[in-house]
């Protein structure tokens, strides 16, 4: 189940990028506009050729941008993106960055290359020598090729550790939180409990959650309630103070860094796990 989640919904990877024009820090910026991005770097561990593979096979709704200035031994750039194109087309989302400073004539010749002569559809970026530029470069295309995937927030699926706890009709209630949002969370109450009767659309003030560490007070409403694997599962969207959904700024920016933390860190441990694999394959040969 958490396996599941932690491959599914569209993911962006950035291969090579040079960090003082597109710094690791943009990525939590990306997370909260709804984006999961991720940089790929070049090692020892695993030719960056196989780490490519081991991205597109595991995460095939994925967007990949390609920093064609990063110089990789055995990577011809032009040619190494044109068969990725052709072997994955429909399979993942290709772009392509490189330094602005070209010429008008370069700028226009590479532009045609991978943009008609390819075929990417995530264009051709050029990024600017002063970074703060280039997250709004990077934002506009990943808005345009839906970055976000079918979701508008990503989700951290909790352990046991993460409570919420309320109460209803003068009864207090304790639940394990299921899965969160900067948008929802989720719980399913212990089975020992007799479940409340909430009706839906019914607000909830004073709901304590904490959430792997970050504890908060909020307001929230219950928009829908199902049986999962025999368990009644409360949906509840959350509500900010003056009334629209949503957490307010302080709470969210608390509650997305952690989000954050735990869905980020997991997919990165996966993957770490795949290139020490593959290159282990690869030295034994």
């Amino acid at each position: 189940m958490e396996s599941n989640s932690i491959i599914e919904g569209r993911k962006t990877f950035f291969i090579a990028p040079d960090a003082s024009l597109l710094p690791e820090s943009y990525l939590e910026d990306f997370l909260s506009r709804g984006y999961e991005a991720y940089i790929i770097k070049d090692d020892l561990c695993c030719p960056l050729k196989e780490k490519v593979r081991i991205i597109i096979e595991t995460f095939p709704d994925s967007i990949v941008f390609f920093f064609i200035d990063a110089k990789i031994a055995g990577i011809d750039w032009y040619e190494y993106i044109s068969t990725l194109q052709k072997e994955y087309d429909g399979r993942t989302l290709i772009g392509v960055l490189y330094t602005k400073g070209r010429s008008a004539e370069e700028k226009k010749m590479l532009e045609r290359y991978f943009l008609f002569d390819v075929g990417v559809q995530c264009g051709c970026i050029a990024l600017e020598y002063q970074k703060s530029k280039n997250f709004d470069l990077v934002n506009k295309v990943m808005f345009a090729n839906q970055a976000g995937g079918r979701r508008r927030n990503l989700r951290a699926i909790c352990d046991v550790t993460s409570k919420a706890n309320f109460e209803f009709e003068g009864v207090r209630y304790n639940s394990n939180i299921s899965d969160i949002s900067l948008s929802h969370f989720s719980f399913v109450l212990d089975k020992n409990t007799e479940l409340p009767d909430i009706p839906l659309y019914e607000r909830i003030d004073d709901m304590f959650l904490n959430f792997n560490g970050v504890h908060f007070r909020t307001s929230c409403t219950l928009i829908l309630k199902r049986v999962v694997n025999d368990d009644l599962l409360y949906v509840f969207l959350f509500l900010k103070q003056n009334g629209q959904s949503g957490l307010d700024a302080a709470i969210a920016a608390r509650v997305s860094e952690r989000i954050y933390q735990m869905v980020i860190d997991k997919v990165k441990k996966l993957l770490q796990q795949l290139f020490d694999d593959a290159g282990k394959k690869i030295r034994a040969k």
